[in-house]
């Protein structure tokens, strides 16, 4: 019996140590897509605090633009057809471009899922398809919810 507690006791200090990490994913709130801007589509300051930063954010996967594609339209609701736009100036408040490291498996565009990626806030346009995005997360992983 004593060498059970003795394998317990030497045990709880390396499941102490891992604990912090099991817990960053869950402790972590999700955020919400109208969260990241002012109402004169202006980055808020809830946005600007998390820019650079790991964050969750849940959503619905827009049908995709390509086959094959490195990348989603996140939503806050379902969308049959991907909203993709042309300018800056076009762009919804309610969408953020997903960036993964390989390619998607689509998931239908009215089962919700979970983004996890770093906040990457500003104008930018995709070289290879010419996508004008606002708001984007990268090194980006998602699952349905």
């Amino acid at each position: 019996m004593h060498r059970r507690r003795s394998l317990a006791a030497a045990a709880a200090p390396l499941l102490l140590a891992a604990l912090p990490l099991c817990q960053t994913h869950a402790s972590r709130e999700p955020l919400r897509i109208r969260d990241f801007y002012n109402k004169d589509l202006s980055f808020s300051p809830y946005a600007r605090e998390h820019e650079g930063t790991d964050i969750l954010v849940r959503g619905y996967m827009a049908p995709p633009l390509k086959a094959q594609s490195k990348f989603l339209v996140l939503t806050s609701r379902p969308m049959a057809v991907c909203p993709f736009c042309e300018s800056e100036a076009d762009w919804p408040d309610d969408i953020i471009v997903i960036y993964t490291d390989g390619i998607i498996d689509v998931v239908p565009f009215n089962v919700p899922i979970e983004v996890d990626g770093k906040l990457e806030l500003g104008t930018y346009t995709d070289t290879q398809i010419g996508f004008v995005s606002r708001v984007r997360v990268t090194s980006a992983s998602f699952e349905k919810m």
